[in-house]
């Protein structure tokens, strides 16, 4: 197991992608923070389940990804509770879509501070004890809107956008120095949430759910195939390997082709 003996912050991980990668780097040894909003006793099968079927630490921060003074708490608390942050995984995110004359301010700033300046806070704080033990991977989730752009998306691809030059920025800072910064960019990803618009989008435009998945979901998509989250959280594994120790400021693409075209 390549992480045996280190720890693992992972965002937004009470569910969907960041419960997939949270799982997948307890597979490989690491003891995890979890991080999000959801009911109780879901988050704690979440948290237990990992401990169970894996054999490592887990616990769970409530810390709010839109304030600060939470989000050093929560790399503070891992820091206690482990000794160490070896793995940050950036992936909490909101979207909100609207024209741009009628999109509300407060959800402008809520989703920059989520999508963007919620991973500034957490590489800013786990940045030190990183170099102090000469290893660390960062690795924030972006979104095919990294790369390209979408109508009514503005804040959400301005954030995304944003993540990638900020990680090759950290990337630079911290490179020779045991620590790497990279991006994933996902396209479309089969998720609960995805799974449960199907059925309004089935009844808005009087389309079957094969249509809707195909014509709808998939339309950017060459491969007319949903990424799936253990896909993502497969990278964001082998990131975290010596065979990835060279690949830093970068931004991997797993979107079916999408910003190909």
């Amino acid at each position: 197991m390549i992480l045996t003996s280190k720890a693992a912050v992972v965002t937004g991980s009470t569910g969907g992608i960041g419960l997939a990668v949270a799982r997948g780097l307890a597979k490989e040894g690491a003891d995890i923070v979890l991080n999000g909003f959801g009911s109780p006793e879901a988050i704690e099968k979440a948290r237990a389940g990992i401990e169970a079927e894996f054999g490592v630490r887990a616990i769970h921060s409530p810390a709010d990804m839109t304030k600060p003074a939470e989000i050093a708490e929560m790399i503070a608390m891992a820091e206690k509770e482990f000794g160490r942050v070896d793995v940050l995984v950036n992936n909490a995110g909101i979207q909100f879509v609207s024209p741009v004359e009628d999109f509300p301010v407060e959800k402008w700033d809520a989703i920059l501070a989520i999508n963007l300046s919620s991973a500034f806070h957490t590489i800013r704080a786990a940045v030190p004890g990183m170099k102090s033990r000469g290893f660390g991977r960062i690795i924030n989730i972006a979104s095919a809107h990294s790369i390209v752009a979408s109508p009514f998306k503005s804040a959400y691809v301005a954030a995304k956008h944003g993540l990638v030059g900020m990680t090759k920025s950290v990337a630079l800072e911290v490179a020779g120095q045991g620590i790497t910064a990279n991006c994933i960019s996902p396209g479309y990803v089969w998720t609960p949430l995805v799974e449960s618009q199907i059925p309004d989008t089935m009844k808005a435009r009087g389309l079957t759910k094969e249509q809707v998945i195909e014509d709808v979901l998939l339309k950017a998509q060459p491969t007319k195939e949903f990424v799936t989250v253990e896909q993502v959280a497969a990278i964001v594994t082998f990131l975290c390997s010596e065979a990835a120790t060279q690949i830093t400021g970068a931004n991997l693409s797993v979107d079916g082709g999408w910003t190909a075209q």
